[in-house]
């Protein structure tokens, strides 16, 4: 390795994260940067073994169609663990700030996967709220508070509309005497489909306050309607947090159920792909449009074609040149040769817990994604 190679490896490696990675012009001063890192893991049904009242979680019980018991459950927790002790560290040794994940049970599966030895160490805390999706699974947050301290978290119910409308005015938050942004705590509207909400987690990275957002939207079974319908929901939220807080940056992730080109990303929520097109700060920004479309690369396999559902997209103020604030700098599709079956009918698709009723031991059906975020430290 040159010499210039492993100086910058050094500096990766700090745990001030701090990166000399912008060349110096003759006469000034190197500047020095703190790197961030988030990502976001469809987890694919990382269940426990026992019954949660009021969910059909039967197929995953011991006695259910996928023989689920101790040895699987633990198991699955190893190698998702895994998964996760390794996401943003090309660039971090420390790993992520924030990690958004889908498809959890509930509060004991985040106790049990954060005991796993590969994680055991880091420090890692949680937030997750009870659910309503029927089939029990639910969206949490995983953040290291040496980076990131929180302030406040809710979790937005995903209210179907009564007119037919996609943009109907029924949301599930609103903004409360003191100029909060506030969740409702019940159900209103058409409760037949029930789904999971928007958790929202709230606090400070490197002295700046962000609304981190992580979504599981409706299947494509449901149609397209009820996707956009969430689109547009997830965007007066961000509208209403950032009212709330001008000074506020907002990051929305997750699993969309639909791909950077659809009507729900950029009809509904407002993202752009195209960071010259970002003229306010409430603008959204997705970099994962050329990422499918241009380069081929998905986060999941259907038929034989990518699709690109696990999405992380940044509110306006995030984007620029300016680094004396934070700002997106780098985003990335998490790959690595164990995360894809390596022979076989289905050689090159990421290998998943079960496939055709058989135990394949694996991770997900969906790769992790990631994204830095950039500051100038001062000297």
């Amino acid at each position: 390795m040159k010499r210039s190679a492993f100086t910058l490896a050094l500096l990766f490696a700090a745990l001030t994260f701090l990166s000399s990675f912008t060349s110096r012009p003759q006469g000034e001063q190197q500047k020095s940067y703190a790197l961030y890192g988030v990502a976001f893991y469809n987890v694919e049904n990382l269940f426990d073994t026992l019954h949660d009242a009021g969910k059909n979680d039967y197929e995953f019980l011991p006695d259910g169609s996928y023989k689920w018991g101790k040895m699987k459950y633990e198991a699955k927790l190893r190698n998702i663990s895994r998964v996760l002790s390794e996401l943003c560290t090309d660039k971090l040794p420390a790993g992520p700030a924030v990690v958004g994940l889908s498809e959890i049970e509930n509060e004991k599966v985040l106790e049990d996967l954060l005991r796993q030895p590969a994680l055991a160490q880091k420090g890692w805390k949680y937030v997750d709220f009870p659910g309503v999706d029927r089939r029990g699974v639910e969206c949490a947050f995983l953040y290291n508070p040496r980076f990131f301290q929180l302030e406040r978290a809710m979790v937005v119910p995903y209210y179907y509309s009564e007119s037919g409308r996609v943009d109907d005015p029924l949301l599930g938050f609103y903004t409360d005497s003191e100029g909060q942004v506030q969740a409702y705590g019940e159900l209103r509207g058409d409760t037949t489909h029930i789904t999971r909400g928007f958790l929202v987690m709230t606090g400070q990275l490197a002295g700046e306050r962000l609304h981190f957002i992580v979504n599981h939207w409706p299947s494509r079974a449901a149609g397209d309607e009820v996707r956009q319908r969430a689109g547009f929901q997830v965007r007066q939220l961000v509208l209403a947090l950032m009212a709330a807080d001008p000074q506020s940056k907002v990051v929305v992730m997750g699993d969309m159920n639909d791909d950077p080109a659809n009507k729900s990303m950029t009809e509904q929520l407002g993202c752009v792909s195209d960071p010259a097109k970002v003229k306010r700060p409430t603008d959204m920004y997705n970099p994962w449009y050329n990422t499918l479309y241009k380069v081929g690369q998905g986060t999941l396999l259907y038929d034989g074609k990518w699709n690109l559902f696990d999405q992380i997209v940044v509110s306006g103020n995030l984007v620029g040149k300016d680094r004396s604030s934070l700002k997106f700098f780098q985003h990335a599709i998490f790959m690595r040769d164990y995360l894809f079956q390596q022979e076989g009918r289905y050689r090159g698709n990421p290998l998943r817990t079960h496939a055709g009723g058989v135990w394949l031991n694996g991770f997900s059906d969906h790769l992790p994604t990631q994204i830095y975020l950039v500051k100038e430290v001062a000297k």
